[in-house]
């Protein structure tokens, strides 16, 4: 009798582990699910900040940007970048005036797209003296990784996060 009472105690712990651990796996695929809804729409909202937390320039070192404020800002009507450019620069550039990947203007053709695992962001932008073709690919936990292409400069690559506009 004890061996029976035993058995029927152990096969009952043994549910309610089982039941608490599913019902953990529950919680946290409703806690990502949360976060893919939360980033889709601030996507779709055109209207989001990318932090930089790291550099790739094209043929470099990567450089460490953590707690610089280096950022690009997206709306509908404008788009204001203050990035670092280390990389190369061609000759229609006026190095006088070199301040780094720092533009404004309004975006032009602002596509969202939901691809496998996350999102593709795409846009162009023109100021006074450059046209600009920005590219980030973005997690479902919304970390990014945003690619600047220009006339005046070599391809640069960022790394870091997109929040909500402050």
């Amino acid at each position: 009798m004890k061996k029976h009472i035993l058995i029927f105690t152990a096969l009952v712990a043994f549910g309610f582990v089982n039941v608490q651990a599913q019902d953990k796996l529950l919680k946290n695929n409703l806690s990502i699910s949360a976060q893919q809804n939360s980033v889709e729409a601030l996507l779709n909202s055109k209207n989001f900040e990318f932090i930089a937390n790291t550099a790739y320039p094209t043929g470099g070192t990567s450089k460490n940007l953590v707690g610089s404020d280096y950022a690009i800002i997206f709306s509908p009507k404008m788009v204001k970048s203050h990035l670092p450019f280390y990389g190369r620069a061609y000759s229609g550039m006026n190095m006088s005036k070199d301040k780094g990947m720092r533009f404004n203007g309004k975006p032009k053709d602002f596509k969202v797209e939901n691809i496998d695992k996350g999102y593709h962001v795409q846009t162009k932008v023109e100021d006074d003296n450059d046209t600009f073709s920005i590219a980030i690919s973005v997690s479902n936990s919304g970390y990014a990784t945003l690619t600047i292409s220009s006339n005046n400069r070599g391809t640069i690559s960022y790394y870091g996060e997109i929040i909500s506009v402050k």
